[in-house]
């Protein structure tokens, strides 16, 4: 008869207290020494359980659920580097405030520095990284370690929703033997005490300080709102309502979630062009530049994706900008900020509406729309005619590359605009596809969720948090990602073959880093391959290897009638586009050159 540890039914109490606390999914790793929690979560029946082999793709795909549930999700491993794998997730969490409880398995500490197989220093293993990390007591049947359990886990649940959310890590260590009891969650209900409940409340400012804020948005002539990435829906209305009242132009981060938004929202004085505007530096100054100073600027969210806004937020450090946050994450990467106003933003937007009044258009308002507008015309104009003449041109130059198609590669977010249903989401990946998407994908009254990893905006993981976000909605998920974020990421296709999980993956393959072509780093001829890439990799087998449909198009025709298939029949999908980074670069420049004639 195999041995039982009867002190493991700790564990169970702390598994039935989450349970009680709303979590409801928890995405478990295989390994020994996480026995004990593997079996809890899997016995308790209140659990979406979610097998991961790959401990970095599962804290990804942890990270895309609780992204879209906005509740925390659990992460189990086993000791050693198990462990360690989860880092790259876990900071990603961390900077994009995404509640994760991250539970690694460990020795006791009598195995500790002494040679212990799978044993490594995991106390503290994350750092600064998460907001609370705790080594949990080994279970050995004392009464107290009950309410222990239960407290810490109403804890870890509380502290990643409290602002800013975020991830937290429990270590805890087993002694064999590791197989706990078999004991149901009613016997556990009827030998423990009443649970622990963690209420967070939203942070508000008082009337008369209300009353002050208000006045002074009704006081600013030239006001402008810069929307960065965040999650929250809830922030859209309220902001949007704003802007329309006091006559403010929103300058809509694509991760805003002000880009798409529902038929009866008024986005009028959403900005969407102002990447390619304040990238014409030169242009920029004398009257025009006066005409389009704002007098106060409000900031809420990360840091814009648009490093050419960045900058001039920071040329503009001389006009009042005000940092609105529900925590003391300090996010003012440009020194520029004069206020912070810590509160929750949607509450705090929604309050504001009510007590500011009607203002008129004025020509400062004006002007930044009609530029917008130009923009946006002139972009849409010359997009077709510009990827032609690069195609023709490349065609003579006799180069023998036949897997470039000649497409460009802002145009995929154009067509996507169009393409995506209602309430669909389109996951982005980092270096180039996030910054196509801010520069031609165009403010449209149709309601999407637009998601990327921009908290520590690294290249690894995307497919799994896209996986992560399939999991969570029934509408089409949509991932446009270069090839080698998807190298990066291959193992995480494993999750859609095992769940049949539906995800139509764009991919931009250009056989290297694009975004480098970009860079000073280009002109460096004699080293530049260290930056560019290039791996010779082709994806079809591997797709296909997970169970995917691997597809090619060279005309946006074809795209379209892929990507609505795609869509429509579910599943493992990816489209590839073959391009070309020096052509791809070429393109973008020639384009963002042919707006200049429409800002004088």
């Amino acid at each position: 008869m195999m041995a039982v540890n009867l002190h493991l039914d700790v564990v169970t109490s702390f598994v039935s207290e989450l349970a009680k606390l709303d979590v409801r999914d928890v995405c478990i790793s295989p390994g020994s020494r996480s026995t004990p929690l593997t079996m809890a979560f899997a016995r308790h029946g209140g659990f979406k359980t979610w097998l991961l082999l790959d401990e970095r793709s599962a804290a990804y795909f942890a990270l895309g659920l609780a992204r879209s549930h906005r509740k925390p999700v659990v992460l189990v491993c086993t000791s050693g580097t198990a462990a360690a794998n989860y880092m790259p997730g876990v900071v990603e969490a961390r900077f994009s405030r995404i509640p994760l409880i991250v539970i690694t398995s460990d020795r006791p500490g009598e195995l500790r520095g002494v040679g212990a197989n799978q044993t490594i220093d995991q106390i503290g293993l994350y750092g600064s990284h998460v907001k609370w990390s705790v080594e949990m007591p080994i279970p050995d049947g004392t009464p107290e370690l009950m309410g222990h359990a239960r407290a810490t886990a109403a804890r870890a649940v509380g502290m990643t929703l409290t602002s800013p959310e975020g991830p937290i890590h429990l270590n805890w260590p087993f002694r064999e033997p590791l197989l706990p009891p078999v004991s149901t969650d009613a016997q556990n209900a009827r030998r423990h005490t009443a649970s622990v409940k963690w209420e967070v409340a939203r942070r508000q400012f008082t009337v008369p300080e209300l009353a002050t804020l208000a006045a002074t948005l009704q006081g600013a002539g030239r006001g402008m709102l810069v929307a960065g990435p965040q999650f929250d829906t809830a922030l859209v209305r309220p902001l949007l309502q704003l802007a329309s009242k006091l006559k403010f132009i929103v300058l809509a981060d694509p991760l805003s979630q002000l880009r798409a938004v529902n038929e009866g929202l008024d986005v009028t004085y959403v900005i969407d062009r102002y990447d390619t505007l304040l990238r014409q530096k030169d242009l920029l100054q004398g009257e025009l530049w006066k005409q389009l100073k704002p007098d106060v600027v409000i900031r809420l969210g990360q840091a814009p994706t648009s490093k050419v806004l960045g900058t001039y937020l920071a040329k503009i450090a001389d006009v009042r900008q005000i940092v609105i946050d529900d925590s003391d994450d300090w996010r003012d990467p440009q020194f520029s900020a004069t206020d912070v106003w810590q509160a929750d933003p949607a509450l705090l937007l929604n309050t504001l509406v009510g007590l500011v009044s009607e203002r008129v258009l004025s020509d400062y308002v004006r002007g930044w729309i009609t530029l917008n507008r130009r923009i946006d015309e002139r972009q849409s104009e010359v997009a077709t005619v510009i990827e032609s003449q690069c195609q023709q041109e490349y065609v003579h130059s006799g180069d023998e590359n036949v897997n470039f198609s000649g497409l460009f590669e802002g145009r995929i977010f154009l067509e996507l605009a169009d393409l995506l249903p209602r309430n669909a989401t389109l996951f982005v990946g980092n270096s180039m596809p996030v910054r196509d998407l801010d520069s031609f994908f165009p403010k449209i009254n149709k309601p999407l969720r637009i998601f990327a990893n921009r908290g520590a905006s690294g290249i690894d993981g995307v497919v799994s948090s896209a996986l992560g976000v399939s999991a969570a909605y029934e509408e089409p998920t949509i991932l446009v990602i270069g090839d080698i974020s998807f190298y990066h990421d291959l193992n995480g296709l494993l999750a859609a073959k095992q769940y049949a999980l539906n995800l139509t993956i764009i991919l931009v393959h250009n056989d290297g880093g694009g975004i480098f072509s970009f860079l000073p780093q280009a002109t460096q001829t004699d080293v530049f391959s260290y930056f560019e890439t290039p791996h010779g990799l082709a994806f079809q087998s591997v797709v296909e290897m997970y169970g995917g449909v691997h597809q090619v198009v060279s005309d946006w025709q074809t795209f379209r009638g892929f990507v609505s298939a795609a869509m429509h029949e579910g599943g493992l999908r990816v489209i590839e586009l073959r391009t070309d980074r020096d052509a791809n670069a070429h393109m973008h420049h020639r384009i963002f050159d042919a707006c200049r004639n429409v800002i004088v």
